[in-house]
């Protein structure tokens, strides 16, 4: 099984990867938030020991979210804190287990088995990382968006709505739905938000209908659908 560590302490880096090698694991190793997101997407780990506090942006719970934007990849966060807010936020982040520093070797082994025995993960441990539709190009690793080769620049909370609707084609999206995901429940019923940040995608995205190219069909009253237009 290959293991990513992502820990910005040489020394940890190094007992991790000696000890889960001496459990026949294959492990890589990063020392920052980036560089683990480029390693998950490049080498498809089958699952990450990731460290709350990597020393600089992003730290452990920004990659553990940035992560689950596109991968399935089982996550144990680990931290020196042991508070619940901490492991609820990890978790609420998309984390599959937590487990708080120091430890022992043979209880990282039993929490990498029990996340891996109830993980349902794609063969190679990752979701599709680059969504194309048409002229679209969703790089969800990097957060970037091209139409016809050419980047195109989305507010976070543009990105969020078109990703959120890229990751479930065909598949209808409520306004409700969209609200909660990318601005919290305490939104969920700003409707009226959803349709101006729409109509700003439709336009950067360069929708002409009558040339037959769409990427976002309304559901009135309901929500949206994203069509993946080949």
């Amino acid at each position: 099984m290959l293991i990513l560590v992502v820990d910005d302490e040489p020394q940890i880096r190094k007992l991790l990867a000696t000890g889960l090698g001496g459990y026949g694991h294959e492990v890589i190793t990063a020392a920052d938030g980036e560089a683990a997101i480029t390693l998950v997407a490049q080498r498809r780990p089958d699952l990450v020991v990731l460290d709350v506090n990597l020393g600089r942006e992003p730290d452990g719970l920004e990659v553990c979210r940035r992560l689950r934007e596109w991968s399935r990849v089982p996550i144990i966060i680990l931290s020196v804190k042991d508070d619940e807010s901490t492991k609820v936020r990890a978790l609420d982040a998309g984390a599959d287990d937590y487990l708080t520093k120091p430890f022992g070797m043979e209880e990282l082994r039993a929490r990498i088995g029990a996340v891996m025995r109830r993980a349902v993960v794609a063969p190679d441990g990752a979701a599709e990382s680059v969504i194309h539709a048409g002229a679209l190009e969703l790089d969800l690793v990097n957060r970037r968006v091209l139409v016809a080769g050419h980047e195109v620049h989305f507010t976070p909370q543009e990105y969020d709505i078109l990703r959120l609707l890229a990751t479930h084609p065909g598949k209808i999206m409520t306004h409700r739905a969209i609200l909660s995901a990318v601005w919290g429940p305490e939104y969920a019923d700003m409707t009226h938000y959803v349709r101006i940040y729409v109509n700003q995608i439709r336009k950067k995205l360069g929708e002409n209908p009558a040339a037959g190219v769409r990427y976002i069909l309304n559901e009135p009253g309901v929500g949206y659908r994203f069509v993946d237009v080949g």
